[in-house]
């Protein structure tokens, strides 16, 4: 089971990170502060986090567990 919350660890910051890669990328094509940029990534990252984790780590706990 510690193995499975590793690989859940890794995905689901991975995908937070693209996401918030993603925004600060989009919000460089717009007249932003950097402020703005950074805090609403730092934000997408956060809120990605918060939502992805209950919900990547059971996925990953049920395929690892099957024979």
């Amino acid at each position: 089971m510690k193995n499975a919350s590793f690989i859940s660890a890794l995905i689901y910051t991975g995908i937070s990170v693209i996401l918030a890669g993603t925004f600060f990328v989009i919000t460089l094509l717009g007249n932003y502060s950097w402020l703005t940029r950074i805090g609403g990534a730092f934000w997408i990252f956060l809120l990605s986090m918060i939502i992805l984790m209950p919900v990547v780590m059971p996925m990953v706990k049920k395929k690892l567990q099957k024979p």
